[in-house]
């Protein structure tokens, strides 16, 4: 059985954090993110990316775990919460969606993904936008899987010299 095979074999599950991953939650994500290339390792962005459990208490901390381990984890953040910088009124977006690299291609971001919009859905929601950066690429080909569409009358600049592409799921 090839490795790929393998992958979509382990069923992924999507669940709220536990406050005892928060650590491993915050290696995850600056690993993906500062392994991945996708951010500079002196980047202050860094100590945002370990704070899972800021993020815990600021909006919906969400993980997939495949196989009995975390493979992945997103913050899912309503309009109004401290998280969301984009989300207007009656909308949710979501925040450092990371899946480790030997979890791609089995699910594991794609389950993250849906089980935001599931919480939009149910919270009667009339869309989902996010942010991401223009080398982004795996996380692009996502977002328009899942029916996202690029909003590039949005995209923005949180601090100098980063470029944040945006794009909007209506519900």
């Amino acid at each position: 059985m090839r490795l790929a095979d393998e992958r979509a074999a382990t069923p992924v599950t999507v669940r709220p954090a536990r406050p005892d991953e928060y650590a491993r939650i915050g290696e995850l994500t600056e690993a993906v993110y500062v392994g991945g290339g996708l951010i500079d390792p002196g980047d202050d962005y860094v100590e945002t990316l370990r704070d899972a459990a800021g993020r815990a208490a600021a909006a919906e901390l969400l993980v997939a775990e495949a196989g009995g381990a975390l493979v992945g984890s997103v913050a899912y953040c309503p309009h109004g919460g401290p998280y969301s910088e984009l989300a207007a009124p009656g909308e949710a977006e979501f925040r450092m969606l990371a899946v480790l690299p030997a979890a791609r291609g089995a699910g594991a971001g794609g389950a993250l993904v849906r089980a935001c919009l599931d919480r939009a859905r149910a919270a009667g929601l009339t869309g989902v936008r996010l942010s991401t950066q223009p080398n982004m690429t795996d996380a692009h080909r996502l977002y328009e899987r899942l029916g996202f569409v690029r909003t590039p009358g949005r995209d923005w600049t949180p601090v100098p010299d980063v470029l944040l592409w945006t794009y909007h799921l209506p519900l």
